[in-house]
């Protein structure tokens, strides 16, 4: 499964961007790491790797595509 493009792509459309208003929860938590990470608590270590997730492993199909190549 975590193999399969078509499944790890709707992973990260998903779990990955969701929720999608008023902005994806990633990219909020990124910018807050990028910013310090001042008053991140686990659960918000735990939320950035939960939804990271599915983008890790999208990440990980390519580099074994490209290294297939070569």
């Amino acid at each position: 499964m975590i193999n399969d493009w078509k499944f790890v792509i709707m992973f990260c459309l998903t779990l990955g961007l969701a929720p999608f208003f008023p902005e994806p929860h990633l990219f909020g938590k990124i910018r807050w790491v990028a910013g310090g990470a001042i008053g991140m608590q686990w659960l918000d270590w735990f939320d950035l790797f939960w939804h990271g997730t599915p983008w890790i492993l999208l990440l990980r199909l390519i580099a074994l595509k490209l290294l297939k190549k070569a």
